[in-house]
């Protein structure tokens, strides 16, 4: 049998989940109704509609298995209180422009850079794993010092 990996989330993540579950069952019983009503018009080889509303059930039970399966094999974490960076952490970085950015280290589901949230398996993620406040570093020609 096939060992599945933990999904790691930041807690606050883990605990949106079965909202975002309870909000796409909801969504779902709308689709069903829409689906009915298509259904209802008639000869259903030309019904939009009732094309539409099957391809969106097919959408919505795909985001609802997603979602149950991030709820079992998600695991909430911490960020380490060695002061080391880790899923939880918070960095500001300083470019050697001077420049600063702060980002939220997050799982990869959670993941958002408009947001300054990003992976720890992004490339960026990757560079900071481990590390800890004053070190410096180098992702894509870009060198950085980070403030924990």
């Amino acid at each position: 049998m096939q060992q599945v990996t933990k999904i790691l989330f930041t807690r606050a993540g883990y605990e949106k989940l079965p909202g975002e579950l309870a909000k796409l069952q909801a969504y779902r019983e709308e689709v069903l109704v829409r689906l009915q009503r298509a259904r209802e018009q008639g000869d259903l080889s030309e019904n939009g509609a009732y094309k539409a509303a099957r391809f969106e059930l097919g959408d919505t039970d795909a985001k609802i298995r997603r979602v149950q399966h991030q709820i079992k094999f998600g695991v909430p974490t911490d960020a380490p209180k060695d002061g080391t960076i880790g899923v939880g952490s918070s960095v500001t970085l300083v470019k050697d422009d001077g420049s600063k950015v702060t980002y939220e280290i997050v799982g990869t589901y959670e993941a958002d850079p408009l947001k300054g949230k990003i992976s720890l398996e992004s490339p960026m993620g990757l560079a900071l794993k481990g590390k800890k406040s004053g070190e410096k570093f180098e992702v894509n020609g870009a060198y950085y010092k980070i403030f924990h």
